[in-house]
């Protein structure tokens, strides 16, 4: 007998950090949106040995309680629609959120928190959810100093390939939702040696924007109401988050571009989006 769907949600993961408090308050709109259930997931290491002593496992479940229970009221805080989900699995982080992509509508963890790597990293649960989700896969990252700000914009990097598409239309649907601006950002990079041409540099920039410009007229068209601007930016996604980060609040990539996602998630992106307020949003638009 064929095993039903678990039916969808926003799924976050819970750690008892701030971090994945900070990604569950984040989820909250999207879940709101979608009318849906917010899904609180702590997710523990089931090893157990003979010599595994009762209080441990009593004292790991306490832990695993308190930190739902603490996510819980800080979301219901919001005062917010949502209803809210509970779950505590016998699983490691990793398995348990990957298992729940299957369907889900998105899933969403904190930037550093689940065995997290030195102090502001990405974590190794977050950075393995990113490569192996089946839904789109939020990193949220917020910094002390940011928490609860969320003025920046969207961005997402465009470009002609055929599906990106539906990855414009995944950052417009969070660009209203958190009623911010929209940057589509087009990267660009020299194969000549005039990089460092001034005049050169602003030529082409001038040239991918004004194709960009044309490529974003019916999506300027649709939603009126929206601020669509075009970005042309010599070098890559991350070289231009390293300049501006500070000023966006996510930004918005495709899980099949494995060079974007790749370098957001590792050592450069890090170093560009560290101390800084601005998340990453991996989609994957076939469970969007």
């Amino acid at each position: 007998m064929r095993k039903s769907q678990a039916p969808p949600s926003v799924v976050v993961g819970i750690d008892g950090s701030k971090a994945a408090v900070r990604a569950a308050l984040w989820a909250v709109d999207e879940a709101v949106s979608r009318d849906i259930p917010l899904r609180l997931v702590y997710a523990g290491d089931p090893r157990t040995t003979s010599r595994t002593h009762p209080d441990h496992a009593a004292r790991k479940l306490a832990f695993a309680e308190g930190a739902i229970r603490y996510a819980l009221m800080t979301v219901e805080s919001t005062e917010k629609p949502v209803k809210i989900e509970a779950e505590i699995a016998q699983a490691r982080p990793t398995t348990a959120l990957v298992r729940a992509s299957q369907s889900a509508a998105m899933v969403c963890v904190g930037a550093v928190g689940f065995k997290r790597f030195e102090h502001g990293h990405l974590g190794s649960t977050a950075a393995a959810l990113a490569h192996a989700g089946l839904c789109p896969v939020a990193i949220v990252r917020e910094n002390d100093a940011w928490a609860g700000q969320h003025a920046g914009s969207i961005v997402v990097e465009t470009d002609e390939s055929p599906g990106n598409a539906v990855l414009l239309k995944i950052a417009i649907e969070e660009a209203r939702l958190r009623k911010a601006p929209l940057l589509a950002v087009t990267c660009w990079r020299s194969r000549y040696s005039d990089d460092r041409d001034v005049d050169a540099v602003a030529d082409r920039n001038r040239l991918v924007r004004a194709q960009l410009y044309r490529r974003l007229a019916q999506w300027k068209r649709r939603y009126p109401d929206l601020q669509i601007h075009s970005v042309a930016a010599p070098g890559s996604i991350v070289d231009y988050l390293a300049n501006n980060a500070r000023s966006i609040q996510l930004v918005v990539v495709r899980a099949g571009d494995h060079g974007d996602v790749g370098q957001l998630i590792g050592p450069a992106g890090n170093a560009a989006l560290h101390h800084t307020d601005c998340s990453v949003l991996i989609a994957n638009h076939q469970n969007r």
